[in-house]
């Protein structure tokens, strides 16, 4: 019996390829490069599975030709970059893979918010540059993060992993702002507190991290009128999805004083990324990197790998989302 035909749509780990390769009739994408709509369109009429990732686009227009395919077994927890509607139209399941990059997704988020807070990449760019004149006390002067007060914008299992590291690590006072209410004793568990509306939550906090979900529904959740909510000193920290961010308007209240700072692992339109954001020296950059360990992005593997046996073996995938 012929193994399934399965395309990855960029080079994933070699141990995950070494296993899929053993499984599925598999097609690479040597040149590891973004494939377009056509690529993928082209990608669903001739393989049984189509494995993106989550800066891959699958909008409406790759699902408008009959396709051969019946899975997307994504690479990664957000799913908003596949129009999961027009999948299912042409009856394609749609899985991801969560649990396995809280705990690292987390430890990314808490990298930004101390080097945004401490001003460590501005000290390393002038160390670089041959610019340090050596310790004196009003050098780079940053903001103290222990017993501070952290807003967490969407309390799933990411958002109670940086609770976790907040709370336990640097004893700071943790707000919630979820769409539903949260469990009392998940609240419990870090001492948090969940408030009624996203407004009050930036009102209250000195640092807000942001581990909601993206698509339309939470487009630019953070734009100018929410950013003019929170306090002057306050940080913003990105490693959700980039369109949960008006670009634009961060590097405005970025650079006209209305934040003290920011620390984004993701961006609206990445990999470009604006002038405006890029000249912010308060503004802590990294490429997309919440998930970037190898234990992370095997097991992120795998999981699509435990999807895909499934589904070929008529059962139903443990991460089925669509």
């Amino acid at each position: 019996m012929s193994k399934p035909k399965v395309l990855i749509s960029r080079r994933w780990p070699e141990a995950v390829e070494a296993r899929l390769a053993e499984r599925f009739d598999v097609t690479l994408n040597e040149a590891d490069r973004p494939l377009s709509a056509d690529a993928f369109r082209a990608a669903l009429a001739e393989h049984d599975a189509v494995l993106p990732t989550v800066t891959d686009h699958l909008g409406a227009e790759v699902f408008e030709a009959a396709p051969r395919a019946r899975l997307v077994a994504n690479y990664g927890v957000g799913f908003s970059h596949i129009d999961t509607e027009a999948a299912a139209r042409q009856g394609i399941m749609v899985t991801n893979t969560p649990d396995v990059l809280s705990e690292c997704t987390a430890d990314i988020a808490m990298t930004l918010l101390l080097m945004a807070a401490r001003r460590a990449g501005e000290g390393e760019r002038e160390i670089r540059a041959g610019q340090w004149t050596g310790w004196r006390p009003t050098h780079l002067v940053g903001t103290k993060v222990s017993g501070k007060v952290l807003g967490i914008v969407g309390f799933g299992r990411i958002g109670q992993e940086m609770a976790r590291r907040a709370h336990f690590g640097f004893g700071m006072k943790v707000l919630v702002q979820n769409r539903s209410a949260v469990a009392p004793e998940v609240l419990a568990q870090f001492a948090a507190e969940q408030v009624a509306d996203l407004e009050s939550l930036l009102g209250a906090s000195d640092f807000v991290s942001l581990h909601c979900p993206g698509g339309a529904a939470n487009r630019h959740l953070i734009d100018a009128g929410r950013l003019a909510c929170m306090r002057p000193g306050a940080f913003l920290i990105n490693t959700a999805r980039g369109e949960v961010v008006h670009d634009a308007a961060l590097a405005r209240a970025l650079t006209e004083g209305g934040i003290g700072g920011a620390g984004l692992d993701v961006f609206e339109a990445e990999p470009v990324i604006s002038p405006e954001l890029m000249a912010a020296p308060n503004l802590v950059m990294l490429p997309h990197l919440g998930s970037a360990t190898r234990e992370t992005r095997e097991a992120m593997g795998f999981r699509v790998v435990a999807n895909l046996e499934d589904f070929f073996a008529g059962r139903e995938p443990r991460d089925r989302v669509a």
